[in-house]
């Protein structure tokens, strides 16, 4: 056994060990063995096997001696969903590969109940909201306090009432109830949640572009433009701009001044908008607004390069905020999604 072959395998915490094991002995060998497995362990095991990478042949060999197995040479192992996806294919039921690579692709956790405190509140409410009020009132009993209290939160006022009351009368929860309402999320909102988090091609382009500057950006879409009308639009429409930041609201302004270097913000301002430069200034007080007047004069003329990218740096300031709750960011369609 290498030094390196060592090292690599003493890294490895146990359930990589066992996934990378899995993984070697095949489904000839295996089959025995995932059939002994509950479906926990199943999803478990394969969760591992999904992001486990790559594992070098010395120390897969290290592995088979540690388990007391005699191996002379195994090539390299590799890791990922679809190597998982076709080993479980070989060895179990389709409809069963099926929910547990759905449910490995979806959340995190060990149990639908862990699973479910890892969903946004916004996207789990909007999927309770359309269920009976006694539904969810066994859901908010199972998951955290305040996970829970964050989903009431989002969900219409009388319906939130409504569930409290539920959850007020309730007493204990029958197990075939609670094994019905677990079967239910897990087939129609944990699967749907897997299937639909993969992100979709246009978003990755508009992400992309929004790091373009202004003449590269203008140039990629009207050349996309030329060749895919649609497509172009539709990237358009789903771009964050700096433009865009003034569909802020005051506190998101605020907000967003408070962790924005001054310096950056003034050159930022050098070129935006009048309507964008008055939301800031009315956002600031009288003599910060005059100061950052007087900073954005004595600058004289500027590179458009360093506007853009101090542009840039005020919309990724504000999507992390918006990512960590601090701000709330509309969207550019118009429409009254929020993006957290």
């Amino acid at each position: 056994m290498s030094e390196a072959s060592s090292d690599e395998l003493k890294r490895m915490t146990g359930p990589q060990k066992a996934a990378a094991f899995m993984l070697a002995v095949g489904d000839e060998f295996g089959k025995d063995i995932w059939n002994a497995l509950s479906d926990d362990e199943v999803k478990e095991l394969s969760q591992h096997m999904s992001k486990l990478g790559s594992v070098s042949a010395g120390a897969v060999e290290s592995l088979f001696i540690e388990f007391a197995s005699s191996v002379s040479s195994v090539g390299n192992l590799n890791g990922s969903f679809d190597t998982t996806e076709r080993l479980l294919a070989k060895m179990l039921p389709g409809d069963r590969v099926s929910q547990i690579m759905d449910e490995i692709r979806g959340p995190a956790g060990r149990t639908m109940w862990d699973k479910l405190g890892n969903v946004n509140e916004v996207v789990l409410a909007s999927y309770l909201k359309n269920e009976y009020p006694q539904t969810v009132a066994v859901v908010l009993q199972k998951i955290k306090s305040e996970h829970a209290a964050r989903v009431l939160g989002v969900l219409p006022e009388d319906f939130s009432m409504e569930v409290i009351m539920r959850m007020l009368r309730m007493e204990s929860v029958q197990k075939d109830i609670l094994d019905k309402v677990e079967q239910t999320l897990r087939i129609e909102f944990m699967s749907n949640l897997a299937r639909t988090s993969s992100k979709d091609s246009h978003e990755t382009i508009a992400e992309i572009f929004n790091f373009l500057d202004r003449s590269a950006e203008a140039r990629f879409l009207a050349a996309l433009e030329d060749r895919n009308r649609d497509s172009a639009e539709r990237i358009r429409a789903l771009m964050f701009t700096f433009e865009d930041l003034a569909k802020l609201d005051p506190s998101g302004v605020q907000t967003l001044l408070r962790n924005i270097d001054k310096d950056k913000l003034a050159l930022a301002m050098k070129g935006a908008s009048d309507t964008l430069r008055d939301l800031f200034f009315s956002n600031m007080s009288e003599r910060a607004a005059k100061i950052l007047r007087e900073d954005m004069e004595a600058m004289g003329p500027v590179r458009l390069r360093d506007v853009d990218e101090a542009q840039m740096e005020m919309v990724t300031k504000a999507k992390d905020l918006a990512e960590a709750g601090e701000i709330v960011l509309s969207d550019n369609k118009g429409e009254d999604e929020l993006v957290y």
